[in-house]
């Protein structure tokens, strides 16, 4: 299968080896929303018997990873996704699976406007991080840049 035929979450499995090894599931990836499963697995939980804090912070990051190839991967030719910061909070205990979902906090166009312009544009994906019972256990924020490739 080619590049140009692999899903989002196909290539971001076969590319990032924290997707694989977490056994992450991209359920939904488009310019609007990406949402991504961490299966319940007990190598990755933490002292209480849920999912690690770091498996969270990676399930979010993927998250906002997948919206940003969804919403930009059309800009794959000149410039090149990369996260600028994180923040995460940890709001509830998380058990069992969870899923995280995101979504871009500046409209794509302005984004891609600011490269047009020669810029090198910042922009917020928020991501909310949700129990089966539908609980939210954290909320993140990363900070996503296109640097231009010249």
């Amino acid at each position: 299968m080619s590049a140009e035929q692999m899903s989002i979450g196909e290539m971001l499995a076969a590319t990032v080896p924290m997707a694989r090894t977490l056994n992450l599931e991209f359920l939904e990836t488009t310019p609007e929303k990406a949402v991504v499963a961490l299966p319940d697995q007990s190598e990755y939980h933490n002292h209480v018997g849920g999912p690690h804090a770091g498996a969270m912070f990676t399930l979010g990051e993927s998250a906002s990873g997948a919206i940003v190839l969804a919403a930009f991967g059309d800009q794959l030719s000149r410039a090149v996704p990369l996260a600028v910061r994180a923040d995460i909070a940890y709001k509830k205990l998380a058990m069992g699976p969870v899923t995280a979902t995101a979504t871009l906090g500046r409209p794509a166009a302005d984004v891609v406007a600011e490269l047009d312009a020669g810029e090198r544009p910042e922009f917020p994906v928020t991501v909310e991080i949700q129990r089966a019972d539908g609980a939210v256990t954290g909320e993140m924020t990363v900070v996503w840049t296109l640097r231009p490739n010249s």
